[in-house]
């Protein structure tokens, strides 16, 4: 007998159900966005962009961006920004290269590990001074940031007394020792990334965070100690901070602000750029670490595939701001829609 046309409808209706569902899921579209830029700088460059060395060194370079932009996401998941992660990377990487280099006139030499657990110490104390600000004298957060931003900077070539420090060999683990071929840097990204997802998912902390970027006032009034949350997420963003810096001091195997006074700018753009267009919305309350990565990925494709592609920094820069952009338009144009 045919088949009964009325029974292959509803499982026909299903599929283009299922099929609309995931094409408007927003993670998709974001991977497909990284597969067309993927390809386009991989025919700009005649393949060069795709190779296997190339594509573990985009990791490389996305492990400090990736990791300060879980902090900054969970930190904008609040409805807040801390634009003060690049002036505080540079002045625990500061901190890091005097406690560790043997030139004469600093602390050092204090052993590594002592010396990167006193950074990440650092990264969140500083943090936490923000935080501080922000929940509990309710200073904007844009504000503050920014002057700790500039204190830091400021504090950096004290620290090292604008010089650059060298670092023992040891501290190039981090970077340069790799796992199956795969930098440490990267591993430390992916469990920046896990763990980033785990807390905002599975844990009532990450609710808090959600619930508090959705209406913290409501939040209160729900039992949620708002404060706190608050406090918190700056404190963890100065702790990827610190991380990143780690990571950095271990790519160059040393310390000086004059290279942090760009590499710290570009780390500040580049994890509101990954986090807005990876879906965080700049008003809180929605995102998700899955799509942070996605944003992480398509910056560091970006940078490299331009620079790969030989484009001059002003070229870079524009079309980075108009992806930045074009991000922020559609979060706006998503929200009024809700």
């Amino acid at each position: 007998m045919p088949d009964n046309p009325q029974n292959e409808k509803p499982s026909s209706s299903a599929l283009r159900k299922y099929s609309s569902t995931i094409f408007r899921n927003e993670n998709f579209a974001l991977g497909v966005i990284l597969g067309v830029l993927a390809g386009v700088f991989g025919v700009m460059t005649h393949g060069l962009s795709l190779g296997r060395a190339n594509i573990l060194n985009i990791m490389l370079q996305s492990s400090m961006r990736g990791v300060v932009s879980v902090g900054q996401a969970m930190v904008i998941l609040t409805a807040g920004i801390d634009v003060s992660v690049g002036g505080l990377s540079a002045l625990v990487a500061c901190i890091g290269g005097a406690l560790m280099t043997t030139m004469p006139g600093y602390v050092g030499p204090i052993p590594v590990g002592a010396s990167l657990m006193l950074m990440l110490l650092a990264g969140a104390g500083l943090g936490a001074i923000s935080g501080l600000f922000v929940s509990r004298l309710r200073l904007a957060p844009l504000i503050v940031t920014l002057a700790m931003w500039q204190i830091t900077r400021g504090a950096a070539s004290v620290v090292s007394k604008e010089e650059s420090m060298h670092l023992p060999d040891a501290m190039a683990f981090v970077a340069h020792q790799s796992i199956g071929g795969v930098p440490i840097a990267v591993f430390i990204l992916v469990g920046a990334i896990v763990l980033g997802y785990f807390v905002l998912n599975h844990t009532t902390f990450g609710n808090s965070v959600y619930a508090v970027g959705g209406s913290e006032a409501s939040a209160w009034l729900s039992g949620i100690k708002t404060r706190s949350t608050v406090f918190w997420v700056y404190v963890i963003s100065g702790f990827c901070a610190a991380i990143a810096a780690m990571i950095q001091i271990s790519r160059v195997m040393s310390a000086s602000p004059v290279i942090w006074g760009i590499t710290g700018l570009e780390l500040t753009i580049d994890s509101i750029a990954a986090v807005v267009i990876g879906g965080v919305s700049l008003f809180g309350g929605k995102g998700s670490i899955i799509g942070v990565l996605l944003g992480v990925l398509i910056i560091g494709v970006l940078n490299n595939g331009m620079n790969l592609a030989g484009l001059n920094i002003f070229t870079q820069y524009l079309l980075k701001g108009g992806v930045i952009l074009v991000a922020v338009g559609v979060d706006a144009r998503r929200r009024r829609s809700l």
